[in-house]
């Protein structure tokens, strides 16, 4: 499909810069199978549910993946910034890094201090291999905890670039751009339709009969890229690691089975569900990378559902909305939410979408 397709203007204002608070005050957009939009708020959203529906999660954890310092070649070094993107082994990580172009494999690179070699403080790695997509492996002199360790204490929280390009990043953006069930250290962006839950919500949601579920995929820095191409089959997508477990595939089954549906809150969870389901609708265990790419004409197998934050233009996730509800519809939806206000990206308002019918 053609790429500007999935075009619309945005105003700068609707760029929302801090998150709203309470983090359930947001805006909720409903937009059933049908098309038709109601305007309610997150507290709402165990209303809008059925007992014996199932919300899933990905509990992934927002690692300080943005790493500042230098390339060192002979006498000379440069300034450079590396976003880490998805880890590769115990001792090296896939990274973005600016000016990428100038890197070549075997450089020293040395983060979080002024450049000197050996400075205390300062987390080295040495230039790997390239991939496909831009991304450069990086080799830590530091292994398994004891680099986790070091990235906590030299990285930043990598802020969206719709954000980072207006401020800074804060001592608040680590509380704000984390989920409050968030456990499994790895991700390097925030599941962000997770960032409207409160504890509050969670026990309206339980009261409501609403089962809680959990999936892990550690979300990379290619959440950010642009598409370039001109028409999404050329479009190459970055992989990203994640995990279902035996038990909570066998529950989300047994939620099917007995009539209810699944909601995925967020477009990572459901990537991740719809990478371990059968053509038949069986979620499976399921373990590893994924490169899922979902644009309209996809066929979906395991959410019925959708809890997302407003996405930009010409990126895969609104292409992902539209498969899921159609191109016209959210075309439509998303004229009316900057017409009337809502706040979008990471920071911003949530959206609530039901399948469109087949």
């Amino acid at each position: 499909m053609r790429v500007d397709l999935f075009d619309f203007d945005l105003p700068d204002d609707r760029i929302a810069l801090r998150p709203a608070n309470p983090r359930d005050s947001a805006r909720l957009l409903r937009v059933d199978a049908a098309g038709d939009l109601a305007d309610l708020s997150v507290n709402q959203l165990a209303d809008l549910l059925e007992p014996g529906d199932a919300l899933v999660f990905n509990d992934t954890k927002v690692i300080p993946a943005q790493l500042e310092g230098f390339r060192i070649r002979d006498d000379n070094q440069q300034r450079i910034s590396a976003t880490l993107h998805m880890r590769s082994g115990p001792d090296r990580w896939k990274a973005f890094v600016r000016p990428g172009k100038r890197i070549k494999q075997g450089d020293r690179l040395h983060f979080g201090g002024s450049g000197e070699a050996c400075m205390a403080g300062v987390l080295d790695a040495t230039a790997g291999d390239r991939g496909e997509g831009g991304e450069i492996e990086l080799i830590f002199d530091f292994s398994g905890p004891a680099l986790d360790e070091a990235i906590m204490a030299t990285g930043h929280i990598p802020l969206p670039p719709y954000i980072a390009s207006k401020r800074g990043e804060d001592e608040r953006d680590r509380l704000d751009y984390q989920t409050i069930y968030a456990r499994e250290d790895g991700a390097v962006a925030a599941p962000t339709a997770g960032l409207h839950f409160t504890p509050d919500l969670f026990a309206q949601l339980d009261a409501r009969g609403v089962s809680r579920h959990f999936v892990t995929l550690h979300v990379g820095a290619g959440t950010f890229l642009p598409v370039k191409v001109d028409d999404t089959a050329e479009h190459l997508m970055h992989s990203e690691i994640g995990h279902v477990s035996a038990e909570t595939a066998e529950a989300l089954n047994a939620v099917h089975a007995a009539g209810g549906r699944v909601v995925s809150v967020g477009t990572t969870s459901l990537r991740l569900l719809e990478s371990a389901t059968d053509e038949d609708g069986t979620i499976k265990a399921w373990s590893g990378p994924t490169d899922i790419f979902i644009t309209p004409g996809y066929s979906f197998r395991a959410v019925d559902v959708l809890m997302t934050n407003f996405h930009l233009p010409r990126s895969t996730l609104f292409m992902l909305v539209s498969a899921f509800s159609g191109l016209e519809t959210m075309r439509e939806a998303y004229r009316y939410a900057i017409d009337t206000g809502y706040r979008f990206y990471s920071y911003g308002d949530s959206s609530l979408l039901f399948r469109s019918q087949p």
